[in-house]
């Protein structure tokens, strides 16, 4: 059986504003269903790290609050602190983060609660059925509180686990940091020296010190220290570090799906997802820049299924003709874009969140105008 998955095209023919055309497809899809009087009702969101600007803009996430509190549900905006180094490693600086870049209460009207506390150790430990790889999983404990969670997503490209949809939003962003090191432990970076040229740019990216540049100028990946995070290899501007997997690339997406499973236990019918198929760039918002869009903008979407709406997105990026002057140039119609660009493909998570129940990847598009 098809789910369904409502679009908004970035055309209006009615000449509203995509805001509320957004906010709309919450409605369509069921916003109303998953909010009782009362709710704690978490809006996972990535804020965007310092510098990016590809991360769903502030004004559309003020929309979602608005409509959940005509729900009677009391939002609040979430993630999950992150493992690398940057401005959203601990909850000071990553609240810090997100008012920096418009995600003050002034501005979306709702308050910032970081979901596994001050230092990323206040999580859950969830058990989840038929995982391949885990029996339980740790989940930032604000958004296991919850009664019920609106995720809105920014669907991107992403370096090491092929594109950053709804799945990877809720699975990798609500984990903990040491569930994060979880997922990431099964590749680790190698260096190509023929095409190293020791910009040191993998040296500044990693966020455990695990590289330096050797005496023959090449850079040398230290793997006792590296926990396969992946931003060495979405920093080299040469192609010059690969990932060599201890398993294959499948590995770090069915972890992905299995804390996706945990992050949501508990919440039947009680989770909407709003995606946005826009500034569609290479990499993810964790980067301190945007890369250009590998595609034009497609439009939003809405549905209670997470796999059929990420399934969805893929479809359409995949459909798009790849736009010059962005790592897409030259890619047509039928090309899966991220695939093309990283060598890694997405589509594992996709097929083991089927397995696990968690959605279908047969879906229904109904467009709203």
């Amino acid at each position: 059986m098809s789910s369904t998955v409502y679009f908004a095209p970035m055309r209006s023919v009615k000449k509203t504003s995509l805001t509320k055309r957004a906010g709309a497809l919450l409605e369509r899809a069921g916003l109303g269903d998953a909010i009782a009087d009362g709710d704690f009702v978490a809006v996972k969101i990535h804020f965007g790290e310092e510098g990016n600007t590809g991360f769903v803009q502030p004004m559309y996430v003020r929309e979602v609050v608005a409509r959940i509190k005509a729900h009677g549900g009391r939002p609040f905006l979430t993630d999950a602190n992150t493992l690398y180094r940057g401005e959203r490693s601990n909850s000071v600086d990553h609240i810090a983060c997100a008012i920096h870049n418009g995600f003050g209460y002034a501005t979306v009207e709702a308050p910032i609660v970081i979901a596994d506390g001050l230092d990323g150790r206040e999580a859950c430990d969830v058990p989840i059925s038929g995982g391949k790889h885990f029996e339980s999983v740790k989940i930032g404990s604000a958004a296991v509180h919850a009664d019920a969670m609106v995720v809105v997503t920014h669907f991107k490209g992403h370096e090491a686990a092929g594109f950053g949809g709804a799945l990877k939003n809720v699975g990798m962003g609500l984990g903990c940091r040491s569930a994060k090191q979880r997922m990431h432990a099964d590749f680790d970076p190698d260096v190509l020296a023929e095409k190293c040229t020791a910009c040191a740019r993998c040296v500044r990216s990693c966020p455990v010190e695990a590289i330096v540049i050797g005496p023959d100028r090449v850079a040398l990946i230290d793997h006792e220290l590296c926990y396969g995070c992946g931003e060495c290899v979405a920093s080299c501007p040469y192609g010059a570090i690969g990932i060599q997997w201890g398993t294959d690339a499948s590995a770090l997406q069915e972890k992905i799906a299995e804390h996706f499973a945990g992050a949501v236990s508990g919440k039947d019918g009680k989770i909407v997802y709003l995606t946005f198929v826009t500034n569609i760039s290479p990499d993810c918002d964790c980067w301190s820049f945007s890369d250009a869009p590998v595609v034009a903008d497609i439009g939003v979407l809405a549905s209670t299924d997470p796999v059929a709406i990420d399934q969805a997105a893929l479809d359409m990026v995949t459909g798009a003709t790849g736009l010059p002057g962005s790592r897409g140039e030259g890619m047509t119609p039928g090309t899966e874009k991220f695939a093309a660009i990283s060598g890694v493909d997405g589509t594992a998570v996709l097929r083991h969140s089927e397995a696990l129940g968690l959605g279908t990847r047969e879906y229904e598009l109904v467009r709203v105008e």
